[in-house]
């Protein structure tokens, strides 16, 4: 069985977030989704998210290529890596959130992954930060 990974914020959960998600899953059996604190959300965008962790991890949840969702790490945000251990993790085509580490991460935990990126899905339409 291959385990996919992928991280976000899903403010507004939106067509790009769906597509984004739906190929990921097409890479493997099982879509882990990392959801950001909003903690984290604040450090790297800068402000807080319309809506918080718990509602952004149910509404992610919910759709149906994701088998689970869970919250980020709030220290080491790279232990998530230790606890899937997966395949291949799947980044957004715009995502550079603790992506510059990810390969080294990778290594020094003994992990075997492969990183992909996802192409876009209307990026001017589907772009939280446009809706």
């Amino acid at each position: 069985m291959k385990k996919i990974l992928t991280f976000g914020t899903f403010d507004i959960f939106h067509k790009g977030h769906e597509f984004y998600l739906s190929e990921a899953k097409k890479h493997g059996d099982k879509l882990y989704v990392v959801i950001a604190r909003d903690s984290t959300v604040l450090k790297v965008k800068g402000k807080i998210p319309r809506n918080n962790q718990t509602k952004r991890m149910a509404t992610v949840y919910e759709y149906e290529a994701v088998d689970e969702a869970r919250i980020g790490e709030e220290g080491d945000k790279y232990k998530v890596l230790e606890d899937i251990k997966p395949d291949i993790i799947c980044l957004g085509y715009d995502q550079t959130a603790f992506t510059d580490k990810l390969e080294e991460e990778l290594k020094k935990r003994g992990i075997n992954a492969k990183i992909k990126r996802i192409t876009s899905h209307y990026p001017d339409k589907f772009k939280s930060s446009k809706l």
